[in-house]
């Protein structure tokens, strides 16, 4: 009886693997998920985990400063835009609690 030869599957999309196939190229989705970017592992066609880099995964679990939504605001392309800052007075009116 004939052999038959294996053919290697390959990956459906970039940046996407089946579980067999990950676990037969651990070290390249690692470096891929360095090099490119998060690495997502499918297991019966449904997406199972994804792979990041540690540097993006310490990035992820850093708590978000004020600091952090002022640097995003001025990097923004819309940072140029004037925005007139409104005060409404208004009289406060004392209640019984």
């Amino acid at each position: 009886m004939a052999q038959k030869k294996r053919i290697p599957t390959k990956k459906a999309l970039p940046g996407r693997w089946r579980l067999q196939d990950a676990k037969a190229h651990f070290s390249e989705v690692v470096r891929e998920a360095q090099r490119v970017g998060p690495q997502r592992v499918t297991l019966h066609g449904k997406d199972a985990v994804v792979i990041v880099g540690a540097e993006e995964y310490d990035q992820l679990r850093r708590p978000v400063s004020g600091r952090d939504i002022v640097a995003a605001l001025a990097d923004s392309p819309l940072a140029a835009v004037k925005i007139e800052r409104l005060s409404v007075k208004s009289r406060v009116r004392d209640i019984d609690l």
